[in-house]
């Protein structure tokens, strides 16, 4: 029994050596940035910038931009173009480090938070114009435009009522987001509480 006990802790620091777990986390973080990566490019954000993103978040420390350039074998200008658009985001920071003249950066901890910014972002590129321009087609088939009898045309009719489901939809859809992602943290677990419950 000592025997076995004695055998069994002399093997485990050879198999937890500090160059193995420096290694597994090395792979596991490389694993998690490469798949956010991946997803971001899906949902049309830019890949580098979700894998600095991804990074950032993964690492849970400032990084400055020779950092984020060797661990993602990029340049120095793709790095500082992404870094300075998740500023303009909002889903990492600038930070300075005291008697150091380079800039670091740090992502934003809160899953939610960030979930909600990518949300408002995406929401304010994507689902705005459309909504505007949906808007901007009922102007110019409106009577004012193009006259009484032409708007009562059937297939202007036929138009008109399709802009006005589109736009119905898109209100609705706004307001949804502003109820539950607009309110962050909060609104988004009472989301997942919804969703858990009909489930």
């Amino acid at each position: 029994m000592i025997r076995s006990i004695s055998s069994k802790r002399q093997v485990e620091p050879a198999a937890s050596s500090g160059v193995d777990i420096e290694r597994q986390l090395h792979e596991a973080q490389d694993t998690f940035i490469r798949r956010w990566g991946e997803m971001g490019a899906t949902w049309g954000i830019n890949r580098t910038m979700a894998e600095i993103h991804a990074l950032l978040y993964i690492t849970a420390q400032p990084l400055c931009t020779d950092d984020v350039m060797a661990r993602l074998h990029i340049s120095r200008g793709n790095a500082s173009m992404s870094l300075r658009a998740l500023c303009d985001w909002g889903i990492i920071h600038r930070m300075h480090r005291r008697g150091q003249r380079r800039e670091y950066f740090e992502s934003l901890s809160d899953v939610w938070e960030i979930f909600s910014i990518i949300a408002s972002e995406r929401k304010r590129r994507e689902m705005d114009p459309v909504l505007e321009t949906i808007k901007q087609c009922q102007r110019m088939l409106g009577e004012g435009q193009i006259g009484q009898s032409a708007a009562q045309r059937s297939d202007v009719l036929a138009t008109r009522r399709r802009l006005e489901g589109m736009e119905e939809f898109m209100v609705v859809t706004n307001k949804i987001f502003q109820q539950f992602v607009g309110g962050a943290k909060a609104g988004l677990n009472k989301v997942v509480r919804l969703l858990l419950k009909a489930f």
